[in-house]
C-alpha cells in the first residue's frame, strides 16, 4: 500500500493500452500491402527457408515448429495459420501451400480439421511468384523477435495479392475485411491502371470472386462506392438446383460467410416454429466430391417460392462487408481498389529497383575480378613464376599485387586459380567477360532510373501470372435488376389466424383451425384480454404504447401458438424503452381507416393509418400519437362511425354528445394536438367516449350535435 501511488487514467492508457493497441494493428490483425499479415508471412518464409518450394512434402508439425523461431505465439495458432492457407480448407482462391491429409473445410463448422503430426504440406506453385528473388535483397530484412535470424518485413509478391485472396482482422478499434478477386481481372486491371489512371476499375473487376462460389448480387451504386472508398455491403447467395423427378433441392455452392451448419440449423429451427412447413427433411450430403445440401420436398410444394423464403430467413442469402483496411508504411488505411493498385505498385516497383541494384552490385563485383584477371592474362606465365618463386604462401598475394598493379581482392581471386582453367579457352572466355558486364551494367543502370522501364517489367510479370494461373471464376454475377423479386406476400403461408392482446402485454397468434379444436385461453393470474382480432398470416401488426410510440411488427413473425399457450411476452420480441407499456394493438393489411384518439382536455384527433405506413418497413416510429395531454382513449376505425363522448365535472353534473367523427377532421401529422370537441371549463374533463355498439344507455339520439365545440347535454342520474 506504501508503494501505491495515484496515476491519471489518460496517462495509464497512454503508457500501457496504446502500445499494445498499436501492436496488435500493425503487428498482428491487419495485412499489409504484400496481401499477408505477420503470421501469414513468417509461416511461408520459414517453409520457402526449408526448401519445400520444390522439395517433397513434410509433416506440419515439423513446419509449426520452424515456425516458433519468427513467431513465439504458440503452435495451435501457428497450425490453425497453416489450415487456412492451404489448398485442402478451400479458404483461398490461390491457396499457398499444398497439403496432404485432412485439413478440414471452411464452409463447415464442425468438420475439424486433424493434427499436425498427421498431416504434409509444402509450397504451392502460386509461391513461386511471393518469393522471387527475395535472396536479391528486393525487400527489407528486419531482426525476428529474439535477434537471433532475419526476416523479411513484407514479401515481394509479384502481383496485388492483396486483392487476390480474402482477409478478414480484427484489431482493437478497427477492422480490417477484404473481399477475394479473380486473378486474371486484377492482373488486367492493374496493367490498365499501369498505363492509364485514370481507368475506371468496374470495367476490368466484374465483382468479387470466392472460393466457395455462389452468386454476387450485384448493385453498381453499392460496387462503385467499394471500389472508390474500400467500404460497403453486398450480397452474396448460394447456388442451387432442382431435381424435379426426385423433388428435392441440391444446394452446391453457399456464400463464403457462412457454413453449412449454420444453414441446417436455422432451416430446421424454421421448421420446428412453424414458419416452413414445405420441408420434409433437409441433411449434409458432403463428401469427396464437394459441399452439398440436399432438401427434401413435400408433394406440390413450389420449390422457387420455397427458395425465396429461404433466401429471406436463413444465411443461404448473406451479406459482405467490405472493408479495406490495410497497413501501408506502419499506418492503418483504408483505400479504394485504385489506391490499393497505387500503393502495390510503388511497393513492387521499388523491390524491382532493389533486386536491379543488387544485380549490378554483383555484375561490378565480377567485372572488377575480370579486370585483374585480365592484367594478369597478359603475362600468364610471369604470373605463374611469381607464384612459384614466392618463398612462403603469404608472400604470393603482395607480390601479385605489386607486379600487377592489382588489389587485394583482384590478387586472391587470381591466385585461386585451377591449374587446369589456365588454358587458351579459359582466358579468351574471362577476357570477353569484361565487355559483356559492362553493357550489363549500363543496361541495368538505365532501367533502374527509368521509371517507365520498370512499369514495362511488371507488365510483362502481370501478363506472365495472369495466364499461368488463369482459372474460371468462380462466383456468377447477378445485376440485382435481373433478380425474380417474390413478394412477402408469396413467400409467406397465408391462413387465417387470430390475434389476442391481453392486459400484461402478453400477444398470441393462434389458427382458426386450432382455436376451434380447443378455445379456452390460458392466462397469467390476474390478466385479462383486451382485444381479439380476426385476420390473416400476411397482416401488419402495430402496438401503441404509453410513451407516444408504435411498434411494427408481422403476423408472420409471430410463433403460432395454441390458446392453452400464453403466447409471446411483448419486450421479449421488440426493443421497448424502460418501463414502456403497449396500450392498444391494430392489425392491417392495406393501412385503410383511421385512429381516433381522445384527450382530457377536449380535444380529439383522427390521424389516417396510412401515416404509419412506411416503404422502409421500420420497426418503431416515434410520436406515434401526441403525448403532451392526458390520453383517455384510442381506437381504430374503419371508417366514420358515431361515438359517444362524456364529460365529467367535479362541480357539476356530467354531459355528453353523440357526434359522428366526420365532423373531427384528419390531420396527417401523427403526433398533432387535435380539435376541441368538447367545451371544458369549472375543471370538467372528457371522460371516455364509446362506439354504438358498446353504449348500454337508452334514447341517445337526443345528445346528437352537428358543430363541435360543445359542452354536451346533461346527463340524467337516471339514465348513468
Amino acid at each position: 500500500m506504501e508503494n501505491m501511488r495515484k496515476q491519471k487514467i489518460t496517462e495509464t492508457l497512454e503508457l500501457n493500452y496504446m502500445p499494445y493497441a498499436m501492436s496488435v494493428i500493425l503487428s498482428r490483425a491487419l495485412p499489409e500491402i504484400d496481401g499477408f499479415k505477420p503470421s501469414h508471412r513468417k509461416l511461408l518464409y520459414t517453409m520457402y527457408k526449408m526448401n519445400l518450394l520444390k522439395g517433397v512434402k513434410t509433416k506440419s508439425a515439423n513446419i509449426v515448429g520452424q515456425t516458433m523461431k519468427l513467431n513465439p505465439h504458440g503452435d495451435q495458432a501457428i497450425y490453425t495459420t497453416l489450415v487456412r492457407l492451404s489448398r485442402g480448407n478451400e479458404s483461398l482462391l490461390h491457396p499457398y501451400i499444398d497439403s496432404k491429409g485432412n485439413f478440414g473445410k471452411v464452409y463447415s463448422r464442425d468438420m475439424s480439421f486433424a493434427a499436425s503430426r498427421y498431416t504434409e504440406a509444402k509450397l504451392c506453385k502460386i509461391a513461386e511468384d511471393v518469393f522471387k528473388d527475395i535472396d536479391k535483397d528486393v525487400v527489407e530484412f528486419v531482426d525476428n523477435y529474439d535477434g537471433t535470424m532475419k526476416e523479411p518485413r513484407l514479401l515481394p509478391v509479384r502481383f496485388p495479392n492483396i486483392l487476390v485472396n480474402p482477409n478478414k482482422g480484427i484489431a482493437v478499434g478497427m477492422a480490417s475485411n477484404i473481399c477475394s478477386f479473380n486473378l486474371k481481372e486484377v492482373c488486367e486491371a492493374t496493367i490498365a491502371y499501369i498505363k492509364d489512371k485514370e481507368i475506371d476499375v468496374m470495367d476490368y473487376l466484374k465483382g468479387p470472386d470466392f472460393p466457395t462460389g455462389g452468386k454476387i448480387i450485384y448493385d453498381v451504386d453499392t460496387f462503385r462506392k467499394i471500389y472508390d472508398n474500400g467500404l460497403g455491403t453486398f450480397k452474396i447467395r448460394a447456388k442451387y438446383e432442382y431435381l424435379k423427378k426426385e423433388n428435392i433441392i441440391e444446394i452446391n455452392e453457399i456464400p463464403y460467410t457462412t457454413t453449412t451448419e449454420a444453414i441446417i440449423e436455422k432451416v430446421i429451427d424454421l421448421i420446428k416454429a412453424g414458419k416452413i412447413k414445405e420441408i420434409s427433411d433437409i441433411r449434409d450430403e458432403t463428401d469427396l466430391k464437394g459441399m452439398k445440401i440436399t432438401i427434401d420436398l413435400k408433394r406440390g410444394t413450389d420449390y422457387e417460392k420455397l427458395m425465396a423464403k429461404l433466401f429471406k430467413e436463413t444465411t443461404l442469402e448473406d451479406s459482405f462487408s467490405c472493408n479495406f483496411n490495410i497497413v501501408v508504411k506502419n499506418k492503418p488505411v483504408v483505400l479504394g481498389v485504385k489506391d490499393v493498385l497505387y500503393e502495390w505498385l510503388e511497393f513492387r516497383m521499388d523491390s524491382i529497383k532493389r533486386g536491379l541494384l543488387y544485380d549490378i552490385r554483383k555484375f561490378q563485383e565480377r567485372l572488377h575480378l575480370a579486370l585483374g584477371l585480365k592484367k594478369v592474362l597478359l603475362d600468364i606465365d610471369r604470373a605463374i613464376e611469381i607464384v612459384r618463386n614466392s618463398d612462403r604462401d603469404d608472400y604470393v598475394i603482395p607480390n601479385l599485387m605489386e607486379f600487377f598493379s592489382i588489389d587485394i581482392i583482384q590478387a586472391e581471386y587470381v591466385a585461386n586459380i585451377k591449374l587446369r582453367n589456365i588454358n587458351k579457352e579459359y582466358i579468351l572466355d574471362r577476357v570477353s567477360e569484361v565487355d559483356d558486364l559492362r553493357d550489363r551494367i549500363e543496361s541495368y543502370e538505365k532501367i533502374a532510373t527509368n521509371k517507365n522501364e520498370i512499369k514495362k517489367i511488371i507488365i510483362r510479370e502481370l501478363k506472365e501470372i495472369g495466364k499461368k494461373y488463369d482459372r474460371a471464376r468462380k462466383s456468377e454475377i447477378i445485376y440485382e435488376e435481373n433478380l425474380t423479386i417474390i413478394s412477402t406476400e408469396q413467400i409467406i403461408e397465408d391462413y387465417n389466424v387470430n390475434i389476442f392482446f391481453t392486459d400484461h402485454n402478453y400477444i398470441k397468434k393462434v389458427s382458426l383451425v386450432s382455436l376451434r379444436s380447443a378455445n379456452t385461453h390460458r392466462l397469467k393470474d390476474d390478466d385479462e384480454i383486451l382485444q381479439s382480432i380476426e385476420t390473416s398470416n400476411v397482416a401488419d401488426i402495430l402496438l401503441f404504447s404509453n410513451k407516444g410510440n408504435v411498434y411494427k411488427i408481422k403476423a408472420h413473425e409471430l410463433k403460432d401458438s395454441k390458446a392453452s399457450e400464453l403466447g409471446d411476452y411483448i419486450p421479449n420480441i421488440i426493443d421497448m424503452e424502460k418501463d414502456e407499456k403497449i396500450l392498444r394493438i391494430v392489425v392491417t393489411k392495406d393501412y385503410n381507416g383511421y385512429m381516433l384518439f381522445g384527450y382530457k382536455n377536449g380535444k380529439m384527433a383522427k390521424v389516417p393509418l396510412k401515416s404509419y405506413e412506411t416503404k422502409t418497413n421500420r420497426k418503431k416510429l416515434i410520436n406515434a400519437y401526441n403525448i403532451e395531454q392526458k390520453l383517455v382513449r384510442m381506437i381504430y376505425i374503419l371508417e366514420d362511425i358515431d361515438i359517444f363522448v362524456y364529460r365529467f365535472s367535479s362541480s357539476s353534473n356530467p354531459t355528453a354528445i353523440l357526434l359522428n367523427t366526420s365532423l373531427i377532421s384528419e390531420k396527417a401529422t401523427r403526433n398533432t394536438k387535435g380539435v376541441q370537441v368538447v367545451r371544458i371549463k369549472d375543471g370538467s374533463e372528457l371522460a371516455n367516449f364509446e362506439m354504438m355498439d358498446e353504449i348500454k344507455m337508452q334514447r341517445i339520439n337526443k345528445y346528437r350535435t352537428e358543430k363541435i365545440p360543445v359542452a354536451g347535454i346533461r346527463i340524467l342520474p337516471m339514465n348513468i
